[in-house]
């Protein structure tokens, strides 16, 4: 009897070191957040930050965990230099007083072991307001290279920057909504 219980021990302690959550580091020279903003109800400006950090913390038997994105701010690339003077500047992000936003969650909705989800929080000029991401895929497989798992995700949202205290060109007809992408790779730590 006490061999299996030993052996039964054992075979749930390996089951558990199987199901533990990994923690991934984000790959910064693979990791773009995007987003897309109304200009004067014309057209939509695309924009990305060229620069962010952070870990995501995934379980692949639960599909539970979670998400700490960290974007600068000063790296925000429209595409056009006067745009990102501006944007910034004082008169909009005024990234000496506020140089990044963050975006915090957890993962829901889980189908078939991938979350569908992120329920968060999003920090933008120094304001926290809910927000949660539809996650549209998410995959890992082994680095080819580093030995070392890696996954990627994209995930997609949308807020309105006026409750950010954001609202330069609303009295000329700007729209308030910010369509959001995070599209991530992350790294598996060693």
């Amino acid at each position: 009897m006490k061999p299996l219980l030993l052996a039964s021990a054992l075979l749930a302690f390996a089951a558990a070191a199987q199901a533990a959550p990994t923690t991934y580091d984000i790959e910064p020279t693979h990791t773009y957040p995007s987003f897309e903003a109304d200009h004067m109800g014309l057209s939509n400006w695309r924009g990305k930050l060229n620069k962010s950090a952070g870990t995501i913390v995934y379980d692949k038997a639960t599909g539970a965990g979670s998400v700490d994105v960290k974007m600068d701010l000063a790296s925000i690339d429209f595409g056009l230099d006067a745009m990102n003077a501006w944007a910034t500047g004082e008169k909009f992000f005024n990234v000496e007083k506020n140089p990044s936003a963050t975006f915090k969650g957890r993962f829901e909705g889980v189908k078939g072991g991938v979350p569908t989800q992120v329920v968060g929080e999003l920090t933008l000029n120094g304001k926290t307001r809910p927000l949660t991401l539809t996650v549209n895929q998410l995959k890992c497989v082994p680095h080819p290279m580093l030995k070392r798992e890696l996954c990627g995700a994209d995930a997609s949202g949308s807020f309105n920057r006026g409750e950010f205290g954001l609202d330069a060109g609303k009295d000329y007809g700007f729209k308030m909504d910010v369509n959001l992408r995070i599209q991530v790779e992350a790294i598996a730590k060693e």
